[in-house]
């Protein structure tokens, strides 16, 4: 009979030892499939940085028409830093920039970096991944996207300004390394801790990222 019932506990304890494995697996799947759900997608970058579709009218229009002059003098900007060197942008063209990105096609990948550093965190290589499938997207490859490098408040204005230059290198050649983007088709500004993204928390981890802008749509270039 002490056999017997020792057969039936010991039965019961690897039983319940299953059971705790199963429950455990299942966990951690639900753990990797909420992780990977924060991880931005190559669709979400494309449609962000689409350029809007604007509806052909006829006759009178209800809202304001492009000015051609202003059209025409943005273009002529944007192809004079195509091509150009992160730290070959004066401060006047910098902040022109910024004015430009402000009303065109973006989005922020908070791609963050080791602190101090210019290296991509581990856990923000697959967003740098998919913004290099994305920008290799038809729908969005051959247009002009500025690559925007953001600190933290820590440090001076000087070297803030060297370390947010050379994270958005850092994105840029890991783009053309990897995903074979032209060089001139990434500009590359940096604008140090002049434009924190959480100003009430300036050395938050948010504020160490990069922004991505659609500059100038592909079609729009050619004609």
């Amino acid at each position: 009979m002490s056999s017997i019932a020792g057969s039936r506990m010991a039965g019961r304890t690897v039983a319940a030892m299953l059971s705790i494995v199963a429950v455990g697996a299942v966990l951690s799947f639900g753990v990797g499939k909420a992780r990977a759900a924060d991880d931005v997608t190559e669709d979400q970058i494309v449609k962000a940085l689409a350029p809007s579709k604007k509806p052909l009218t006829r006759g009178l229009s209800a809202g304001p028409q492009a000015d051609p002059a202003a059209s025409a003098a943005e273009t002529k900007f944007v192809s004079t830093i195509r091509g150009r060197t992160t730290r070959s942008l004066s401060v006047t063209e910098r902040e022109e920039i910024a004015t430009l990105a402000k009303d065109k096609p973006n989005i922020d990948l908070e791609i963050t970096f080791d602190y101090n550093s210019a290296e991509i965190s581990q856990k923000s290589l697959p967003s740098v991944q998919a913004l290099g499938r994305a920008l290799t997207n038809p729908d969005l490859k051959g247009s002009t996207f500025v690559v925007a490098g953001h600190t933290d408040a820590a440090g001076g204005d000087g070297y803030n300004q060297d370390l947010s230059e050379r994270r958005a290198d850092s994105i840029k050649r890991y783009l053309m390394d990897k995903y074979g983007i032209a060089a001139a088709d990434l500009v590359t500004v940096g604008y140090g801790k002049s434009k924190l993204k959480d100003p009430n928390q300036p050395m938050a981890e948010v504020n160490r990222r990069v922004q991505v802008v659609n500059m100038e749509n592909k079609t729009t270039a050619s004609k």
